[in-house]
């Protein structure tokens, strides 16, 4: 290998040009299948909360094109856009040579986080999602609903979505926006009744703490993607959703300790050998995903770390090749 030259600084806006929701989805989808078969050591979470927000520390290693590590270092403060104008999610990936430590690359997370985020929802309706499902509801109409949207947009034929939003002016722009950019129907709600028992698939990417989508709102044969709980303390589904269907996680011991599967565990309505499988098992053939058109899967999604460090390593590797970003040297 190679020995670099210095590390490539890359914006926020480099990222963004960089990558697009189809790569990410491939490659993310590839790193849940080296997981589940054992190419992949089990990645590491660190979360440190202080006042208004918090830290959350991922890494993990993968031998792809070359044997890399990636950390995100990633701050959640919910109230940044009210408070200060700044985005919820702010931080940076730091990716690296496997090998001998060398720092390749210092990006921006925020755009790494959005669409490795929305890439793993599309992936999850590739597998659990009916085929034949045109409706869902999008909860949070922010960027990650946005790229929820488009996700789902490559792996299913949507031909109405509805948009909630605690903030009304939000879905309404997020549906003008994306039913333009689809060119699907796009409605903007202002509670969640209207598409109770309609929607076939469900996306929730919130920062609630408390349960808003309740069992009685899915119909059967609905997909839900439980996106926003990322710490002990969010939660947007009623425990039951999870107990009484198939439940599927992202990674086990991050969704029993921080997602929604937190929660039922907590309450006792579940245990945790009641959970069916992680996605990459479902992924790499291992354990079967929708079984019948009647059952409601439950997606429980915590954002695992091996997202990261794959898409880093895809957006570093096009860099390189497009001659993108700003190359420093720390010594």
């Amino acid at each position: 290998m190679t020995k670099p030259e210095g590390t490539l600084l890359l914006t926020g806006r480099d990222v963004a040009s960089l990558l697009t929701i189809e790569e990410c989805m491939d490659a993310v989808e590839k790193a849940f299948k080296l997981y589940a078969e054992g190419l992949a050591q089990p990645p590491g979470i660190l979360g440190v909360h202080v006042q208004n927000g918090g830290f959350h520390i991922k890494a993990g290693t993968l031998n792809l094109a070359r044997h890399y590590f990636a950390a995100k270092v990633n701050a959640n403060f919910p109230r940044n856009t009210r408070d200060f104008g700044l985005p919820t999610i702010q931080g940076v990936v730091i990716l690296c040579d496997a090998e001998n430590g060398y720092p390749l690359s210092v990006m921006d997370s925020i755009e790494i986080t959005i669409q490795r985020t929305g890439a793993a929802t599309g992936i999850a309706a590739k597998y659990l999602a009916r085929d034949d499902s045109t409706t869902a509801t999008i909860c949070g109409c922010g960027n990650q609903g946005r790229i929820s949207l488009r996700a789902l947009s490559k792996v299913l034929k949507l031909r109405t979505t509805w948009v909630y939003d605690m903030d009304h002016s939000r879905a309404n722009n997020f549906a003008k926006e994306m039913s333009d950019e689809l060119g699907i129907e796009v409605i903007p709600v202002d509670d969640l009744k209207p598409s109770a028992l309609q929607s076939d698939v469900w996306v929730t990417c919130t920062t609630a703490t408390q349960a808003f989508l309740r069992a009685e709102y899915v119909a059967p044969g609905a997909f839900v993607a439980a996106v926003g709980a990322d710490n002990p303390e969010k939660q947007e589904l009623e425990p039951t959703l999870l107990s009484a269907n198939k439940v599927v996680v992202d990674i086990f011991e991050q969704a029993a300790t921080i997602g929604e599967l937190h929660h039922a565990l907590e309450v006792g309505i579940m245990e945790r050998k009641d959970v069916h499988a992680e996605l990459g098992e479902i992924v790499a053939g291992l354990k079967p995903g929708r079984v019948s058109d009647e059952e409601i899967t439950v997606f429980d999604s915590t954002g695992m770390a091996l997202q990261d460090v794959v898409t880093a390593a895809l957006v570093y590797e096009k860099a390189l090749t497009q001659g993108a970003g700003t190359e420093i040297n720390f010594k």
